[in-house]
């Protein structure tokens, strides 16, 4: 099981990641066979070509953006995190903020993700 040190670098890895905008990058965080859901309630992504193909389209449909952990809380294998991601397109900047569980597996990459964020917790300027 891993330590919550090594789950919160984890994290950070994945942060620093997704703002590196690389899609294979991202998805070699995953286990081959992980389970993505963004948000939650929306049909998975499930292994690495579907989250590839996840953030690819993502990265396609935006100018940069900025991704954030606010806060990070760990219990046995599982990291939950409070996140922000502000997202420029064109003259208009989406901050969407919310809830991402992250699950381990034993290789140290994550077997799962969900994120949960609705039309509530976004914001257009």
């Amino acid at each position: 099981m891993p330590t919550p040190d090594e789950l919160r670098a984890a994290v950070a890895t994945y942060v620093a990641t997704i703002n590196g905008r690389d899609p294979a990058a991202i998805a070699a965080l995953f286990t081959e066979d992980a389970v993505q859901a963004d948000p939650a309630d929306q049909p998975p992504n499930v292994g690495r070509e579907a989250i590839t193909a996840f953030f690819t389209g993502g990265i396609a449909a935006s100018d940069t953006w900025t991704f954030e952990a606010t806060e990070v809380h760990t219990c046995g294998a599982t990291a939950a995190i409070t996140f922000r991601i502000a997202i420029a397109m064109g003259e208009t900047t989406m901050t969407v903020s919310g809830i991402e569980v992250f699950e381990m597996a034993e290789d140290g990459r994550f077997s799962s993700v969900r994120a949960f964020w609705d039309g509530a917790d976004v914001t257009m300027s």
